[in-house]
């Protein structure tokens, strides 16, 4: 049995070759995967890892793709799905459960039914419950380790952990996740009984916020960079004079400095050299080094013409 043959078996046929990546992130830029699977269990997810490290092929665990963007020459290797065929949402209470691949939307969605305050400011953010933990999401003053109550993993040694929201050393988006290579399987949220009317307003102030301040018209990965210390990254980019400063079919957001678009038919290399001639600009002119938040992924040692 071959290699796409196996995936296969695991997934029960959910599973594609040289599939562009470019339809799963929302840079809607980047090659292809040349294997792509959509498991539905956290078995199914275990064993689809534990058979590319068995065969040596390289693997990529992602969910939504909001903060992610291939290189153009794709991902040689095993990309590992994590969506809508592993989102369950449960609540009892003030406690909500969430699988891996549930849309922070949806689960805002969720929360608002059953009258539960304290998630609003996530319920606009573009990604999935796994990206979210994994990075500490956060946005208008809240971040995921308000509100989590633990977290099920799989370890480095594919065993599930469940560990306590003081075990996941959040940090300014980071998380033991991202350091220890671990995978979200899903979340466990401690939330409080509110005002429906109330949370309601609040989430649609927060959605009416991101209409006015960010480019949502256009392909992006929201945040293109950290927020260095002691500064914000779009106030830097804006005070440099780049705001729609242009490389190939990407630009930078004339609504908000912090954010790099595919403003015309990018290509992951237009996007990444925009990103370095930003972040060498920015360093030139106030001695700030700004970190992405998107991650890279492949090959991106790409000739940047200036």
């Amino acid at each position: 049995m071959n290699f796409f043959d196996k995936i296969s078996d695991i997934t029960g046929g959910d599973v594609s070759c040289n599939e562009p990546m470019k339809r799963y992130v929302s840079f809607r830029a980047g090659g292809n995967a040349a294997y792509f699977a959509k498991p539905s269990s956290k078995e199914q997810i275990r064993d689809l890892i534990l058979l590319a490290k068995e065969e040596n092929v390289p693997y990529l665990v992602m969910g939504n793709g909001s903060n992610m963007l291939f290189s153009d020459e794709g991902f040689d290797g095993l990309v590992i799905y994590i969506s809508k065929n592993y989102a369950d949402i449960e609540i009892c209470g003030d406690i909500v459960t969430a699988k891996a691949g549930a849309m922070l939307s949806k689960l805002g969605k969720e929360c608002l039914k059953h009258s539960l305050t304290g998630f609003e400011f996530a319920s606009g953010i573009p990604g999935c419950v796994g990206g979210a933990i994994f990075m500490n999401a956060g946005a208008y003053g809240g971040e995921m380790k308000d509100i989590v109550q633990s977290v099920k993993v799989l370890d480095e040694h594919l065993n599930i952990k469940e560990m306590q929201v003081d075990e996941m050393q959040f940090g300014y988006r980071s998380s033991i996740v991202e350091e220890k290579g671990y995978i979200v399987l899903e979340a466990t949220f401690k939330l409080q009984k509110g005002d429906t009317s109330a949370i309601s307003q609040r989430m649609e102030e927060l959605s009416r916020l991101r209409r006015e301040k960010q480019p949502l018209e256009y392909p992006s990965a929201g945040s293109t960079f950290k927020r260095p210390q002691g500064h914000f990254a779009g106030k830097l980019i804006q005070d440099a004079g780049l705001l729609g400063y242009t490389y190939g079919g990407a630009s930078v957001s004339t609504k908000h400095g912090g954010f790099i678009i595919n403003s015309n038919n990018a290509s992951a290399s237009d996007i990444y050299c925009l990103m370095q001639q930003v972040k060498a600009i920015v360093k030139e002119k106030f001695d700030v080094e700004l970190e992405p938040e998107v991650k890279l992924i492949g090959n991106f040692l790409t000739r940047c013409e200036n």
